[in-house]
């Protein structure tokens, strides 16, 4: 895969990265995740919260997010699993009915 220098702009310090030339359009959509996400807190106006208070609260945003997302692809594993052993079950049937 091809890199590419590109440099993202989170809470106003630039970072720059050597990254994937397909996975741009993802780091600069992420960039402007974690930027309005840490608008929207800021207007809380915590007292005596400094610029990384706020940076731990997106990142603990996030990781719900994945957590949250993670979990729900294991509840539908879980039902793939169940939904695979139903249709074993019901082909046993059948092919019990057809002797």
């Amino acid at each position: 895969m091809e890199k590419q220098a590109i440099t993202l702009k989170i809470a106003g310090r630039s970072y720059p990265l050597n990254i994937d030339r397909e996975k741009e359009e993802v780091y600069r959509l992420a960039e402007r995740e974690v930027n309005a996400y840490l608008a929207q807190i800021k207007q809380n106006n915590i007292k005596n919260w400094e610029e990384t208070d706020y940076l731990a609260i997106v990142a603990l945003n996030f990781a719900i997010s994945a957590v949250n997302m993670r979990r729900s692809r294991e509840v539908g594993d879980e039902e793939m699993k169940r939904l695979a052993h139903l249709e074993e079950e019901l082909a046993r049937y059948l092919d019990n009915q057809r002797d």
